[in-house]
């Protein structure tokens, strides 16, 4: 089957972090016998001049638009034409993606995929964007199918496109070839938390939960893989209240894995996300979560193995921690991963998206 995945969102040298869920989702496909071509609209910003490339063994070729500029994205639609016309199916990924073909509709099946949580949470948006998502919005109406990363975000789709098909297909979330077993001596416990030190990651909050734990007894200790603005602001807070935190700023994957193996509890103080990744990887990596109620989170947050906190305060998610600390303390990592299992593995989301692709060639 020949797809063309047509996204905004894809890694470049300027930004190599960006789009690497559509990076999974393509390798998947491709794994599982697809023969992908992906058309980059890069943005301004973000062009580093190569224009047909391999970007993580994918064939790329990169289409320059600003997704402001009227003209730019009818130029980038002339463009995209020639890779359209040897494809099955038109698959994008990113709401700006779907620009192009609001002056053309593509002419095949087309697929798109929604990430953006403004759609899902537009109060997290500066005052300027939300003031133009309600008309953001009305471009989920034009594909044939869209795709939401879980029921959270569908729901305001559907509320968008009424009776045209709306599918959930989860993000990727691969389980490891071993598990870490947890660990049995736990006098300090170990948080570990993953993401951007921004305001709405409020990894302030996650300082103060440490903090509040330690004024009750418990001896506790920070460890937030990633890096952002609120860096400084964030150390200054732990020394201030003699929070042991760790920030060793941006890690790999595989470094990912590494310090959830040698951490006990995931936390995570978001104020909203569309489907947390983050903490879909603690647990399946054998680690239980303490995450906020705002996101698709709460959909796969097993109880035996997590809990929501709704009342974001140090001593609501204190008391949560507590809580999860006490009733997984026998549990083995192969029990808390086993509460999502292969449910979000690249081999079960691909083939998903390739049921969806027959049904829609039939």
């Amino acid at each position: 089957m020949r797809i063309v995945m047509v996204t905004s969102w894809f890694p470049t040298k300027k930004n190599s972090s960006s789009g690497t869920f559509v990076v999974k989702d393509c390798q998947a496909l491709a794994a599982s016998g697809a023969d992908i071509n992906v058309v980059h609209l890069v943005s301004p910003q973000l062009d580093d001049g190569s224009r047909h490339l391999k970007v993580h063994g994918l064939k790329t070729v990169r289409i320059p638009m600003a997704t402001n500029n009227p003209f730019s994205i009818v130029r980038a639609r002339l463009r995209l034409q020639r890779y359209i016309e040897t494809a099955d199916i038109v698959h994008t990924q990113a709401i700006s993606a779907i620009e192009p073909f609001v002056f053309r509709a593509p002419g095949k099946p087309w697929v798109h995929t929604e990430h953006w949580s403004g759609i899902s949470n537009p109060q997290v948006l500066s005052s300027g964007w939300q003031k133009i998502q309600p008309l953001l919005r009305q471009l989920e109406l034009f594909p044939d199918v869209v795709v939401a990363v879980n029921e959270y975000l569908a729901k305001p789709i559907r509320e968008v496109r009424g009776s045209k098909p709306v599918e959930v297909i989860p993000c990727q979330v691969p389980m490891p070839s071993k598990l870490v077993p947890r660990r049995k001596e736990r006098d300090q416990l170990r948080l570990i938390s993953t993401g951007g030190l921004i305001p709405l990651k409020r990894p302030l909050l996650a300082v103060d939960t440490v903090a509040e734990l330690v004024f009750r007894g418990r001896d506790t200790s920070l460890l937030w893989l990633g890096d952002g603005p609120l860096r400084n602001e964030v150390e200054q807070h732990a020394a201030k209240l003699g929070v042991p935190l760790t920030l060793p700023g941006y890690v790999t994957a595989t470094e990912v894995r590494e310090k959830l193996g040698e951490s006990d509890i995931f936390i995570g103080t978001t104020e909203a996300e569309n489907f947390f990744v983050s903490a879909a990887e603690a647990i399946v990596n054998g680690r239980p979560v303490v995450v906020s109620s705002v996101g698709g989170h709460t959909e796969y947050v097993d109880p035996h193995v997590g809990e929501i906190v709704a009342d974001a305060t140090p001593q609501s998610y204190a008391d949560a921690v507590q809580r999860v600390e006490a009733k997984t303390g026998n549990l083995t990592s192969e029990d808390i991963s086993a509460t999502i299992g292969e449910r979000f593995s690249p081999t079960s989301v691909a083939n998903e998206y390739f049921n969806l692709y027959r049904t829609m060639r039939r």
